[in-house]
């Protein structure tokens, strides 16, 4: 599939080709897609894998787990998708009697559809209640959390998630300005505390991960997720995963790094008392970027890397 035929889908999925390079989808593989989406990189998966390779996508969103069916019905056999977080690979893959899979995929991009579905909240370009949340049915909104928690909170949750210099004066003026209800009312409001001043993005853009990445407790499910991929790879399988932002990837890095070294002791100590053994070789050294030609068809992809290691 070539750059122009996967732009006609709802979701084009990022570094498809580096994905699937460094993925190494092989016959009689088992792979995961934790984050199935439309179902872009786990087609990618089935067809490189053919004709016995299997896939386990795994997936909140409802309306993408819809549309990911449609795409996949011709792997039916081979492919199996269930409404759970990656987190849960493990019960997944009980469930399916697999002891063990050749790789893991994790892209952890705010899909197209969710974007482009006003009233999921997650943009700003769109009035729509304020939501964000992957799955509708579960946990508060971003609203919730801006009409009830105190000024501090917020503010925390703005600069530890976005690291928006002016966090503080847009928390003090949320708390002026609530109960807010819509993403224009928020974009709006922090609109003001920049007096109107647009850079190359809108100033309610990292505000708006911020709490996307609140509501859905991001970080900690990526920590978990990461831990549970390492669990379930078998020795030369692979661990895959495409960031958005910089807090995400450095947390990528930096799990990589403490699992692919032997000792993780302070510097300063003279003799090793962790006991720390390696249990993965870092297989991108610097993360992989979209080619230029990418981001012009998907301006999306911009910010995207990936970085893969391989249990040992």
């Amino acid at each position: 599939m070539n750059i122009s035929e996967r732009n006609s889908s709802p979701h084009q999925p990022v570094l498809y080709h580096e994905s699937l390079k460094y993925l190494q989808p092989k016959p009689k593989g088992k792979y995961i897609d934790g984050t199935l989406g439309a179902g872009g990189h786990a087609e990618g998966i089935l067809t490189s894998s053919a004709p016995d390779g299997l896939l386990l996508g795994l997936e909140l969103d409802d309306q993408a787990i819809n549309i990911a069916r449609s795409k996949l019905s011709a792997f039916e056999d081979r492919c199996f998708i269930r409404k759970a977080s990656y987190v849960n690979m493990e019960n997944q893959l009980e469930a399916l009697g697999w002891d063990y899979v050749d790789g893991v995929l994790l892209d952890l991009g705010l899909s197209s559809m969710q974007l482009d579905t006003a009233d999921r909240g997650f943009s700003f370009l769109r009035e729509a209640p304020l939501d964000m949340r992957f799955d509708p049915q579960q946990g508060k909104t971003a609203a919730d959390l801006l009409n009830s928690l105190p000024e501090k909170e917020i503010s925390d949750i703005i600069w530890e998630y976005s690291e928006d210099p002016k966090s503080r004066q847009i928390a003090r003026l949320i708390i002026e300005k609530r109960p807010i209800f819509t993403t224009t009312e928020l974009a709006n409001l922090i609109l003001k505390v920049y007096h109107g001043k647009r850079g190359k993005t809108h100033p309610a853009t990292r505000t708006f991960q911020a709490l996307r990445i609140e509501v859905n407790n991001e970080f900690e499910v990526l920590k978990k997720g990461l831990e549970v991929s390492l669990n379930v790879v078998r020795s030369s399988g692979r661990i895959a995963v495409i960031t958005f932002h910089s807090l995400e990837d450095r947390m990528v890095k930096q799990f990589f790094q403490r699992e692919s070294t032997n000792c993780i002791c302070p510097s300063e100590q003279p003799i090793c008392t962790c006991g720390h053994q390696a249990v993965l070789k870092v297989i991108t050294k610097k993360a992989i970027k979209p080619s230029q030609e990418e981001i012009i068809t998907n301006s999306r992809a911009r910010s995207a890397k990936l970085r893969v290691a391989e249990k040992i």
